[in-house]
């Protein structure tokens, strides 16, 4: 497995995305709960599950670098 590669902020500015670093335990609050209305529209669900997606990513690929 490919060992993660630190966060280089300048290259997510020019794809237009902001970098963020969080404690272990905020990532798994994000990656497993998801706080969606039951009215909540397609369009929030689809954000949650990216960000629940990306924050479950960060947090194994954390878990499992040497």
């Amino acid at each position: 497995m490919e060992s993660p590669q630190p966060t280089d902020p300048q290259a997510e500015t020019v794809q237009g995305r902001i970098a963020l670093w969080l404690d272990p335990e905020d990532l798994r609050r994000l990656a497993w709960h998801c706080c969606c209305a039951d009215d909540a529209t397609d369009e929030d669900k689809d954000r949650c599950g990216r960000l629940r997606f990306r924050a479950a990513t960060a947090l194994h690929k954390h878990q499992n670098s040497p």
